[in-house]
C-alpha cells in the first residue's frame, strides 16, 4: 500500500525548489584538483538535478528559483525548457548576485571532492514575494532543499512555500541537503531544519543531516536511527529515510515497516550525484503510487547509473532505461526488509 496519496486534479507533478547551479566536473581523473587542467560544464545543484530527474521520467515539472542575470542564468533556464521543465517562476537577480559555482575532484572513483563558490549566491535571493500560492496550490509536491534554508530572503521564501502547501494539500518532501556555506552558526542550522522536518510529508538525509537537524554530535550519541524516525513519523511524516554512506540506508514508514537499502555492484567512475538520481526516482515511484519498496529499488538503480556517469543532470534517466537496469540484477538484493530498531 503506497504511503502517500495524491489530488491527482493537480496539473502539476513536483515542484523543486532551491539552487540551481554550474557544476565544473574534471575531465582529467583520478588526481586532485589542483592538478586539474580542464573541466566540463552541467546543470548543477541538487533540487535542479532533481527537477531534470524527474522530467526525463516523464513527470510535469516545475521550479522555484532565482538564478543571476547573465549568461550563466540563460544556460539554466534554456537547460530546463530544453526538457520541458516549467520556468515561470524563475527569477533573475538584478542585485549583482551570482550563480553559484560548484568544482569537483574526482581523485579516484570512490573518492571525491566538492569545492562551491557561494558568496552574493543567486539561488538564495529568492524572496516570499517570488512565491505564488497558486503555482504551488496546482502542484502534487513541493520539494524542498536544505541548503535554502540558509540564508534569507530565501529561508522566509521556503517557509512560505510551505505553508501554501500545507495549506492546499501539496505534499511537502524536505530533503536536508546541507551545505556548509552561508549558514552562520550549526544551532541556526538545527533551528531551521527542524522546523521544515516538522512540516513536511517525507524527509529524507544522511545521519550526520538528522544530527544536525537534532543538534546532536555527529559520531557521539546514542540516539538511535528508529528514535529519529519515530520522532518524524509522530510530527505527521509518512517517510523518514536516513543514509549511512557506504553502509546503505533505512526508509521508515509510517505503517513501522523499515527496508534497508543497497547500492546496486556497478563500476564507478565518481562517488557524487548519486543522491539526486536517487531522490528523482523515489519522488518518480511516489507519483505512481507504488509501495515503499518498489519506490527504493527504482532510486538506487537510478542512483547506480548516474555515478557510473561524467554528469549528474545530464546522465539522468528514463524509467525503460532503469527497468533494464534492475531486469538484469535480479539476483542483486538491494532491498531488504528489517527490524524497526536496525542498526547499520
Amino acid at each position: 500500500m503506497a504511503l502517500l496519496d495524491f489530488d491527482e486534479g493537480k496539473p502539476m507533478d513536483v515542484i523543486p525548489m532551491g539552487r540551481a547551479t554550474i557544476d565544473f566536473n574534471p575531465n582529467e581523473l583520478n588526481r586532485t584538483l589542483d592538478k586539474v587542467r580542464t573541466f566540463t560544464m552541467y546543470l548543477g545543484g541538487s533540487p535542479a538535478n532533481i527537477a531534470v530527474g524527474l522530467a526525463k521520467l516523464g513527470k510535469k515539472v516545475g521550479f522555484i528559483g532565482a538564478v543571476s542575470d547573465d549568461q550563466f542564468g540563460t544556460f539554466v533556464e534554456s537547460f530546463f525548457q530544453e526538457r520541458d521543465i516549467d520556468t515561470k517562476y524563475i527569477v533573475r537577480v538584478k542585485n549583482g548576485a551570482k550563480l553559484g559555482l560548484t568544482f569537483t575532484e574526482i581523485s579516484s572513483p570512490v573518492d571525491s571532492q566538492i569545492l562551491m563558490y557561494r558568496n552574493m549566491a543567486a539561488d538564495l535571493m529568492i524572496s516570499p514575494e517570488d512565491v505564488s500560492e497558486e503555482y504551488i496550490s496546482n502542484s502534487k509536491i513541493l520539494l524542498i532543499s536544505g541548503t535554502a534554508l540558509a540564508a534569507r530572503p530565501s529561508r522566509e521564501a521556503c517557509f512560505m512555500a510551505m505553508r501554501y502547501a500545507r495549506e492546499h494539500g501539496t505534499k511537502i518532501i524536505f530533503d536536508i541537503d546541507y551545505r556548509p556555506y552561508n549558514w552562520d552558526s550549526l544551532s541556526e542550522v538545527s533551528i531551521y531544519y527542524s522546523l521544515a522536518g516538522q512540516m513536511s510529508d517525507v524527509i529524507m538525509g544522511s545521519r550526520e543531516e538528522f544530527d544536525l537537524t537534532e543538534n546532536l554530535q555527529y559520531g557521539h550519541n546514542k540516539v538511535a536511527d528508529h528514535e529519529i524516525a519515530d520522532k518524524y513519523i509522530r510530527l505527521g511524516n509518512k517517510i523518514v529515510i536516513i543514509k549511512h554512506g557506504k553502509k546503505g540506508s533505512v526508509a521508515y514508514g509510517a505503517d513501522k515497516k523499515a527496508y534497508k537499502v543497497d547500492s546496486y555492484k556497478v563500476k564507478l567512475l565518481k562517488s557524487f550525484g548519486g543522491g539526486d538520481a536517487y531522490g528523482s526516482a523515489f519522488i518518480y515511484g511516489l507519483l505512481e503510487h507504488w509501495e515503499l519498496p518498489q519506490c527504493l529499488r527504482c532510486a538506487t538503480a537510478h542512483a547506480a547509473m548516474v555515478v557510473a556517469s561524467h554528469s549528474c543532470s545530464e546522465a539522468m534517466q528514463d524509467i525503460k532505461s532503469i527497468y533494464k537496469f534492475i531486469n538484469e540484477r535480479k539476483d542483486e538484493q538491494v532491498i531488504i526488509p528489517v527490524d524497526w530498531k536496525v542498526i547499520l
